[in-house]
């Protein structure tokens, strides 16, 4: 059952505007590999959902999967580096990580992945994002979510170590940092709860994905 997405009690009214960088918290994880986390990165966050839903060109895709080709379940929507965003406030997000993190990270953040999970039957697989520079270098990956709420769990790759679990939604910002990408994976599985929507905006390096 779609369950339609409630805001939070005041984002829909707040202009869409993005909080200070420097009030995250950052967990060391195993192996070089670390996480920032910022609950309400983004005050009126709703609102950029709402329009993001409406104004975004999703599209479905479909994929192989052991002998037969499946559906992938989410929508997505990719913006390459001369690709213009599709709301001003992702530029400024964009360039505010670029600043905040360039010294740690050397280089900007350039592209920006969009996934649409449109209810608790909507997921992403454990993965990390490794087509590229992050297979073998350290690299960022910088999410906000917008929308409802929901599990995004960190295991290590190689076991030896629990599952980490963080609900984001409603302008969170969570930075996968480090070795995260080759030495962690990330999922947002499925759920048989009541979930809302929720968008995430994923922010990488040239050459990451």
């Amino acid at each position: 059952m779609d369950l339609a997405f409630q805001g939070s009690l005041f984002g829909a009214a707040e202009e869409t505007a993005l909080q200070p960088l420097d009030t995250g918290r950052r967990t060391a994880l195993s192996h070089g590999a670390w996480i920032d986390v910022l609950s309400g990165w983004l005050a009126g966050a709703d609102a950029l959902f709402d329009r993001l839903v409406t104004e975004v060109p999703w599209r479905a895709e479909r994929r192989h999967m052991y002998d037969h080709i499946v559906d992938v379940p989410r929508l997505l929507c990719f913006y390459g580096e001369d690709e213009a965003l599709p709301h001003p406030v992702l530029d400024a997000a964009r360039a505010a990580l670029s600043e905040h993190y360039g010294d740690e990270l050397g280089e900007p953040f350039r592209t920006a992945g969009l996934c649409y999970y449109r209810d608790g039957r909507d997921s992403v697989a454990w993965h990390g994002d490794t087509i590229g520079r992050g297979s073998s270098e350290d690299t960022m990956v910088a999410i906000l979510s917008v929308g409802a709420p929901r599990a995004l769990l960190l295991r290590p790759r190689h076991g030896h170590g629990g599952t980490v679990r963080y609900g984001v939604g409603h302008g969170d910002l969570l930075v996968m940092g480090g070795s995260c990408q080759r030495t962690w994976e990330h999922a947002v599985p499925k759920t048989t709860k009541s979930v809302g929507p929720r968008i995430s905006i994923q922010f990488r390096p040239q050459g990451v994905r």
